[in-house]
């Protein structure tokens, strides 16, 4: 069994714990909070063995094997090394950081301590999606020319001031843009040109991102995501012999997959089984597999891919103007 830790009590925190139940050979031993209060309010759901009222002691805890990190993407770094400090492995949630800088500080550090690290992108591992990759590289809708994706909900008076504040890397581009420009790279690659706009919010931060990646082979990808209103949050991919839209939330297991062939307008429904859940067990299950093996990297979602992915961010930070102050850290 491979005994998993959470640092970080919320929402997502409860989703992962949830789905970790669905992982044959995962145990959730341990759980970290910045209270006691908080840390037992999660234990009354998933009960743990060891509830740790602060993250060192969470990452100092010899019982545990791998880290979730759950905790705003303002505060990944610090929680990263902290963890992998202590020798432990690390699954860390997306955004993975605020920029490449931190990025590669993370992964030089799981190197040198010889320890696991992967970014959390649930996407790549959920089934809805890797049925396109398989479209696609059957040549199920020739090259590809255009990729369309958007992501934008209006938050409610609920929603965590974190969305929209700098010092937390607030913004539509980290929190749910990540997820356009995630899919924009892993279909068609690094571009070669960037362009990028923004509407600022009062604090600064983006409160809608509109970008365009080129490509020398004609491709351009057009990504939108918005905390202004609320989008389709669909992904349309069109090829020289048809298109494919994942529609009704592209980036989860509910996705669903439309495929147009040819020129016509004929709609087929490409079916995906998925299993219960909330879908993070197919990345958490992969992670198991990877320590199992002793490996310090995935090879699905490698260091480079999450240094790409980073370093095309702070690109599009910079064409848009969206600064944070840690980049002049």
């Amino acid at each position: 069994m491979i005994n998993w830790g959470i640092l970080g009590c919320g929402r997502i925190a409860r989703k992962f714990a949830s789905d970790l139940k669905l992982v044959e050979d995962a145990r959730l031993v341990a759980a970290g909070a910045r209270s006691r209060e908080s840390v037992e309010d999660f234990a009354k759901e998933f009960p743990v063995m060891y509830k740790h009222d602060s993250y060192e002691a969470l990452a100092a805890n010899a019982h545990v094997d791998v880290i979730y990190i759950a905790t705003p993407h303002s505060h990944h770094y610090e929680h990263t090394l902290l963890c992998i400090e202590h020798g432990k492995a690390v699954l860390c949630e997306k955004a993975f950081a605020m920029n490449k800088k931190q990025a590669q500080q993370m992964i030089d550090a799981a190197r040198t301590k010889n320890v696991f690290l992967m970014e959390a992108f649930w996407t790549k591992f959920l089934p809805p999606y890797n049925k396109v990759k398989e479209m696609i590289n059957e040549g199920m809708i020739g090259e590809i020319k255009t990729v369309l994706v958007n992501f934008g909900f209006a938050p409610s008076a609920s929603a965590p001031l974190r969305l929209l504040e700098p010092a937390l890397g607030g913004g539509s581009l980290l929190d749910i843009g990540v997820y356009t420009v995630f899919l924009a790279l892993n279909i068609l690659g690094k571009p070669d040109e960037i362009e990028a706009t923004m509407t600022p919010a009062p604090s600064g931060v983006d409160e809608q991102c509109a970008i365009t990646f080129q490509y020398n082979n004609g491709a351009i990808a057009q990504l939108f995501s918005s905390f202004a209103c609320n989008l389709a949050t669909e992904a349309d991919i069109a090829g020289s012999k048809g298109r494919i839209k994942l529609s009704s939330r592209f980036h989860t297991p509910s996705a669903g997959i439309e495929f147009y062939p040819g020129a016509t307008d004929n709609k087929q429904i490409i079916s995906v089984p998925v299993e219960n859940g909330f879908g993070y067990q197919y990345e958490a299950r992969h992670v198991c597999e990877c320590l199992e093996k002793n490996l310090k990297e995935s090879p699905v979602i490698t260091h480079a891919d999450t240094v790409l992915l980073m370093e095309t961010l702070d690109e599009i930070r910079n064409k848009a103007g969206i600064h944070y102050p840690v980049d002049e850290q």
